[in-house]
């Protein structure tokens, strides 16, 4: 007699055979067979799995401080989420991300997991819910309303912090790599022109400190996601749940945390609302275009070797060509710039999901999570492959960098303080008519002497306003 591998599991629907090794049950199942619609995996992203057993857990010891779970039961689900929340079990949530029924799927494959695993802590066997049950005992007091977007904050702040640190990261390569070229004059542009001499310092100092901006940006938009609707259940009336269940749930996911977690004030006005998701999204779009224009600054000032700008170097990654040899391409601020792309489309999805909330819910908060996990987790492998693998190794091209300045007809902007008006006009039209360089028409009309010139034009002269005690000879 062969052993049956499966396990009979039943709902309003009727019934469903579930593969006895797994510890997920029927709904979770009902959810694989609907919704084979992406990639992404609930099990992909293991922060929001992480958040999922933080809010079961904090429900769990409401409850059992009310009294609506027994002792027994209680340990069991703690530590069924306490696993969870270590790591484990992870590869038992195989749902999509992207369902309907505004998340019911996920939270029911959560509370599967968690009342299977419970009920071996127990003695029992999976699929015996008479003992622990994924909604009366699991889900008790809850609703998926208030479970799901719940485990989304969580989920999302902690992806927060992570992500934080790896911009942080690439802002202190960026600016290490500024002090290291603050000694190399180059020639600014604008609008693709020469403009005026700048370092090539100030260049990376100046992406690190636009990047900067945008930690403090995240921290702010990170801010919504510390308060939470747990007890607003389905509709944020609290039906089923005991009077003051919000607030012991609420201040047991603050002590699993650590975090400063609040219940929002309006149960029901929070209960549709998700434009905390908006708001990190859309900051996480700020990044993305910042990203966007220095990965095609670094590209552009990179370019050649021998027909470009060649300022400075990109780190040779890989031969660039099928067919040209010797040819480098700049392949990972290339890569970066299509992070940057795909985290602007997730924003445009997430924006118009926030629009499609109707009545007491938002439906569509399955797709606008998937695009705030995915833009974090791109935007923080983005950050790390574009840090080591490009950032670090840059190397200037000093040489070049100072004949572009020499040569420059803009450097005579640089020079008029000090020469005069008329004497810079009559320089920068004969080095438009000669093709020669305002460096060396200077000298030769004996307006400065070499030593005067070069010290108008030493790099620590160029970067902030200075008075410098020199007179023009004609």
């Amino acid at each position: 007699m062969t052993q049956k591998n499966t396990r009979t599991e039943s709902d309003l629907l009727g019934s469903v055979e579930v593969p006895e090794n797994v510890l997920y049950g029927v709904q979770t199942m009902r959810g694989l067979e609907n919704f084979p619609i992406s990639k992404f995996h609930l099990s992909d992203y293991p922060r929001f799995i992480h958040g999922l057993a933080v809010v079961k857990l904090g429900a769990a010891m409401a409850n059992h401080e009310l009294g609506l779970l027994s002792d027994e039961v209680y340990e069991a689900i703690a530590q069924a989420c306490r696993e969870i929340m270590a790591g484990q079990h992870h590869e038992h949530f195989p749902v999509d991300m992207i369902q309907g029924g505004a998340g019911t799927t996920t939270n029911m494959n959560a509370n599967e997991v968690i009342a299977n695993r419970a009920l071996e802590l127990m003695g029992h066997r999976r699929g015996e819910y008479q003992y622990c049950s994924p909604n009366d005992h699991v889900n008790r007091s809850q609703s998926t309303n208030d479970a799901y977007p719940s485990a989304i904050h969580m989920g999302l702040y902690s992806t927060h912090l992570e992500l934080r640190e790896h911009l942080q990261q690439l802002v202190d390569a960026l600016r290490k790599k500024g002090d290291e070229f603050a000694h190399i004059l180059k020639m600014g542009r604008t609008q693709l022109e020469d403009a005026v001499p700048m370092t090539l310092g100030q260049t990376f100092h100046g992406f690190a400190s636009v990047l900067q901006e945008e930690v403090a940006n995240l921290d702010f938009a990170s801010r919504e996601f510390l308060t939470i609707n747990m007890g607003a259940t389905a509709i944020g009336t609290g039906i089923c749940a005991e009077p003051g269940y919000a607030e012991k749930c609420t201040a047991a996911i603050a002590e699993i945390t650590g975090w400063p977690i609040r219940l929002a004030e309006d149960l029901v006005a929070v209960t549709s609302n998700t434009s905390c998701m908006v708001g990190y999204s859309s900051a996480m779009k700020r990044i993305a275009l910042k990203m966007n224009k220095i990965c095609n600054d670094l590209r552009l000032l990179a370019s050649g070797p021998r027909c470009g700008l060649g300022e400075f170097n990109l780190p040779a990654r890989q031969p660039g060509s099928s067919i040209m040899p010797g040819k480098v391409n700049p392949v990972i601020p290339e890569v970066m710039n299509q992070i940057a792309y795909k985290v602007i489309g997730n924003d445009l999805t997430t924006a118009m999901s926030d629009e499609a909330a109707q009545m007491e819910l938002n439906a569509m908060e399955p797709v606008m999570a998937q695009c705030c996990f995915e833009s974090a987790d791109l935007l923080m492998n983005g950050f790390d492959t574009l840090r080591v693998r490009c950032i670090e190794g840059i190397t200037a091209n000093e040489d070049r960098c100072r004949a572009y300045v020499h040569n420059s007809i803009g450097v005579v902007t640089a020079l008029n303080p000090i020469i005069g008006y008329k004497n810079s006009t009559k320089i920068a039209q004969e080095a438009l008519q000669t093709g020669r360089g305002v460096y060396e028409l200077v000298l030769e009309h004996g307006i400065l002497t070499r030593e005067e010139l070069d010290e108008v034009l030493k790099p620590e002269n160029m970067i902030r306003p200075v008075k410098l005690n020199i007179k023009p000879r004609k």
